[in-house]
């Protein structure tokens, strides 16, 4: 049984939340308490220790992401509930923390709770938290880093570090300014989509380059472009002609 607590100020959102774990998913979940704000929810974590929070964003005073200046360890898992979409829902997709949109509903809770069963470690809770507040603070949507599932949990890395990344059917590689390469549990699809389209583009069928960090593109012997690191990789026929467009629409990068 994974325990929880609700932080919501509402009282409808938290009664109905509650409702619908105990009807449904009484088996898994095990709800400890719900209460209206971060300070009451800090009291109650204290006292209790829950493994999982449910967690509203914004609520009258003190907004859900204040809970984390609270703890120096997140020795727990969260689950964002919020009624509404935007940017800070796009920061906590790049941290990796899960969220549910209201109103909550049987199908979107139980998929929560099935990534949850697959929960990482309490160290890599703290990296992600500290990601998501990280992309929170920043002045635009350009997030600064991005948490990257792997077989054993994620890695966090800045996503300007990142030269470009490889498809290997159901995974990718990714390779960093460092010289790290990074084993991802994600298509090359999904990278594409993630990281900032203003800064990333796709090259070829299995290959998504950071365009700061091209050096040369040549049309000698089919087409390619060399990264600042020295290696070489291929364009596609069809990328290349939109790769020059690219990189001339945003030559001031």
């Amino acid at each position: 049984m994974i325990t929880c607590i609700i932080i919501d100020d509402e009282k409808p959102a938290r009664e109905f939340l509650e409702k619908l774990i105990n009807q449904y998913f009484g088996t898994k979940l095990i709800v400890l308490g719900a209460v209206e704000s971060v300070s009451q929810g800090v009291e109650l974590i204290n006292k209790l220790h829950p493994e999982l929070i449910f967690l509203d964003i914004e609520m009258k005073g003190e907004d859900g992401f204040q809970l984390f200046k609270y703890f120096d360890n997140v020795f727990f898992d969260i689950i964002f509930t919020t009624a509404h979409k935007n940017y800070a829902i796009d920061a906590i997709k790049h941290s990796a923390i899960d969220y549910l949109l209201k109103p909550i509903n049987f199908v979107d809770l139980n998929d929560a709770i099935k990534r949850l069963e697959r929960k990482q470690t309490a160290s890599t809770n703290q990296q992600r938290i500290s990601a998501l507040l990280e992309n929170l603070n920043t002045d635009s949507t350009q997030f600064n880093k991005i948490a990257l599932p792997t077989s054993t949990g994620y890695e966090l890395e800045k996503i300007s570090n990142i030269i470009y990344c490889e498809g290997m059917d159901n995974y990718s590689k990714i390779i960093t300014l460092q010289g790290r390469e990074i084993t991802v549990t994600k298509t090359l699809k999904y990278l594409e989509e993630t990281l900032p389209n203003t800064v990333f583009f796709r090259i070829h069928k299995s290959t998504l380059v950071n365009l700061n960090y091209i050096s040369s593109y040549s049309r000698v012997d089919g087409y390619s472009v060399t990264m600042t690191t020295g290696v070489k990789l291929d364009v596609s026929v069809r990328k290349s002609e939109q790769l020059v467009s690219f990189i001339y629409k945003n030559r001031s990068i």
